[in-house]
């Protein structure tokens, strides 16, 4: 863990939370800046600025601990939100993964969908590009 980092600093207990679930691998909590009633945190302990600096076995109960939130919250509409680097919007350091209910159209996260327009073969080329590497 870091010891200057804020989220490292709520998992060692000395900064408080709201907890709602603790492994020893994860800890989810309430924002404390929500967008909309429910709005948690799920971050793994072990610490990493991006998900690739995060060991794969340190990421297995982030997924299924965010779907039983969604659950306990009874959210029917929601965004799974994780963001890495500066311009991604991640504001943390520390890898983490928001479950952000989405009641109506004025609470919750909203965003724009700036589509690009690629012709088939370049999407051809990159795709064998990236299974090369897989």
């Amino acid at each position: 863990m870091a010891a200057a980092c804020i989220f490292c600093k709520i998992v060692r207990g000395e900064i408080p939370s709201f907890k709602l679930f603790e492994s020893p691998n994860i800890l989810a909590f309430l924002d404390i800046n929500p967008l909309s009633r429910g709005h948690a945190l799920v971050v793994p302990k072990h610490h990493g600025e991006k998900l690739t600096d995060i060991p794969d076995e340190q990421l297995k109960e982030i997924l299924p601990i965010t779907k039983k939130l969604v659950l306990a919250t009874g959210a029917l509409n929601y965004n799974i939100l994780q963001n890495n680097g500066a311009l991604a919007h991640q504001e943390v350091g520390h890898v983490h993964f928001h479950m952000i209910p989405k009641p109506n159209t004025t609470e919750g996260l909203s965003m724009s969908w700036p589509q690009q327009k690629v012709d088939m073969d370049t999407l051809k080329s990159y795709s064998e590009d990236v299974k090369a590497k897989m």
